[in-house]
């Protein structure tokens, strides 16, 4: 079995008295784009900081592509690209100037035709200072400078902020090129329509752990179903119990609506007894299946 491109184990960070991550374990294979998905807090920019070696961890180890991330951060940073979440890096530099420093860091051959390419793409003005940018061409800076060198592996901190729609389907078809010629994409996001664009296999963490690691198609077949039904009179939803039920909402008239994560017939028994009108379960929609991970 080839070596992951990352490789985290039992992995944990404390604020002093304050959680940021616990005891995360994590494995990316080579080539693929593999989504990193919660709320804000739930421990993502910990888990990417401690990967870029930015901030050291309590507990636990951390690789890529082999590599320690504390002892072999300056090799491993010659072959990763990084987008922050803040795109603030380098404000009293110039556009251009800020590019030129990058290209010469990573001694990448032919820069400056990469530069051109990349800003010509994105539409970014060489010419202008980064501090007088707007939060959208801050971003672009950021994305730019993280795929010059032609990068193994790139890590991506909520990539998207500040992007107008056109700009997003630009950088996703992008990385969706960029991925066919073989780069590693590590994406964390709390938007889970950008994470089902792109990615396969997906982590979702929560309170700094990870609570399920899986195939995003595999998200929906999970048993968990989404029911309505239709009273023929009305409904005390205190009263309406059956084990595998969850979030129940009381709708206009005599309607319930709820996710459940138990067996069909039995549920279909438990309600024989009762005045039904109308009955419908169908798959939820994967906001859903996430938001009931977040949830409970």
């Amino acid at each position: 079995m080839s070596t992951p491109i990352i490789d985290i184990t039992d992995l944990s960070k404390f604020y002093g008295k304050a959680r940021g991550i616990e005891h995360i374990n994590l494995e990316i294979g080579e080539g693929e784009i593999f989504g990193f998905i919660g709320p804000n807090g739930a421990g993502k920019s910990t888990t990417i900081r401690i990967l870029m070696n930015m901030i050291f961890p309590t507990g636990g180890s951390a690789r890529i592509m082999g590599m320690d991330v504390i002892r072999d951060t300056k090799k491993i940073k010659m072959q990763v690209g990084y987008i922050p979440s803040d795109a603030n890096a380098y404000s009293s530099m110039g556009v251009h100037e800020f590019m030129n420093y990058c290209i010469h860091f990573y001694q990448v051959r032919n820069g400056e035709q990469r530069i051109s390419e990349l800003s010509e793409l994105f539409e970014l003005d060489l010419n202008r200072q980064i501090a007088d940018l707007s939060l959208g061409n801050r971003k672009k800076v950021s994305i730019v400078q993280s795929l010059l060198h032609n990068p193994k592996l790139l890590i991506m901190d909520e990539p998207t902020t500040g992007l107008d729609p056109l700009m997003q389907s630009v950088f996703f078809e992008l990385l969706r090129s960029e991925n066919r010629k073989g780069m590693t994409i590590f994406f964390s996001s709390h938007i889970l329509a950008e994470v089902q664009m792109l990615c396969k296999r997906v982590a979702i963490i929560k309170g700094g752990k990870i609570i399920q690691l899986e195939n995003i198609d595999n998200l929906r077949k999970k048993q968990l179903k989404k029911v309505y039904i239709e009273f023929g009179d009305k409904v005390n939803k205190e009263n309406f119990s059956i084990s595998g039920i969850e979030s129940v909402i009381t709708g206009p008239g005599n309607t319930l609506s709820f996710m459940y994560s138990g067996n069909i017939s039995d549920l279909v028994s438990y309600l024989s007894g009762k005045m039904i009108i109308n009955l419908m379960i169908e798959e939820p929609s994967l906001d859903e299946i996430f938001l009931h991970y977040y949830k409970n």
